[in-house]
């Protein structure tokens, strides 16, 4: 029994568990993984992103503040998911992954999107060898098919699909997430996926296609759902999902089950609210578009006038002309 219980719980890799009970204390205490690969990426991230924006400014170059601390943010908040001590209790606590997964998928990649890494990439390169490079390499990826079809919602949706309902309704999750090679792996899907799903949406960067603002509201309509009615699954689900999970250490003192059911009221809950700040920013975008719209047509008609009301005043006038001499031959 107790062998076949290890067997369930044991983690291969290089990985690192909390002795200490889970507090708030400890899931944020800097403490990285033997191999940090997340952290790192996040560093990489930030430092590039950071030396873009003070070359523009200190060539006199425009950059807004805001957009650079919405990519710190963003960048900030991956370093922390993935190495303070959250990482650790995420190995063996089914809510605390499920609110990683989420912070992936949801909450990190608006805030990278929205920094608009692409655009700061063109204007910030040196146009030197190496720079040339770069940005040549960057404008073939981007008009690439499979730049296309990574954005294209026929891709996005299936993917979020499967990375909830194929993950943990089947035995996907269970096997990957025994191993640190698995978990960390899912990790990076987790925030490639999401920031697939953010782009098309929210990036006002050079893309190859561009969806209207209709399209994209749609296309939050439709993954919005998937997060609350999974959620609503693994809260109404007795038996557990993940058996790693099963099992967590006795020092922490964790109820399974009850830890289950918040990790389902996280995907119902927490899940929902950056999606819906999406929408909001959808809206206000289509509403401001409408508006400039509007005016940029008013403009038009002012300067050339409108050759549809010019052509319906005169057929007014013509009608209005032919009526007299129609009731005079009467």
């Amino acid at each position: 029994m107790i062998a076949a219980l290890a067997d369930v719980t044991d983690i291969s890799g290089p990985v690192w568990i909390p002795t200490l009970p889970p507090t708030l204390e400890n899931y944020l205490a800097p403490t990285l993984q033997p191999i940090p690969v997340l952290p790192v990426v996040a560093t990489a991230l930030l430092l590039l992103y950071l030396s873009g924006a003070v070359r523009l400014w200190l060539s006199g170059r425009h950059w807004p503040v805001l957009r650079t601390l919405s990519f710190v943010l963003g960048s900030v908040a991956l370093a922390i998911v993935t190495g303070a001590g959250i990482e650790g209790y995420g190995f063996r606590m089914f809510s605390i992954f499920m609110f990683q997964q989420l912070t992936l998928m949801m909450a990190i990649p608006p805030l990278l999107v929205l920094g608009r890494p692409g655009t700061l990439l063109l204007r910030a390169t040196p146009h030197n060898r190496l720079g040339g490079a770069v940005l040549v390499g960057a404008r073939r990826a981007l008009r690439s098919r499979a730049a296309r079809i990574a954005i294209h919602p026929a891709f996005m949706i299936p993917l979020f699909l499967l990375a909830f309902y194929g993950l943990y309704l089947s035995d996907l999750g269970a096997n990957l997430l025994r191993t640190w090679v698995g978990h960390t792996g899912l990790e990076v899907a987790f925030l490639v996926s999401g920031i697939l799903f953010a782009v098309p949406i929210l990036s006002q960067d050079p893309l190859p296609i561009r969806q209207t603002h209709h399209g994209r509201a749609l296309d939050l309509a439709a993954e919005l759902p998937l997060h609350a009615f999974f959620g609503v699954i693994v809260m109404m689900t007795t038996t557990p999902l993940v058996p790693l999970f099963a099992y967590p250490p006795a020092s922490w003192q964790v109820d399974a089950e009850y830890d289950q059911w918040l990790a389902g009221g996280l995907a119902w809950s927490y899940g929902e609210a950056p999606g819906l700040l999406m929408i909001l920013i959808v809206l206000v975008r289509w509403k401001r578009s409408d508006t400039q719209s509007a005016i940029a047509r008013d403009r038009e008609v002012d300067r050339r006038g409108d050759p549809e009301l010019d052509e319906y005043n005169a057929e007014l006038a013509r009608l209005h002309g032919r009526g007299p001499a129609s009731q005079a031959s009467r």
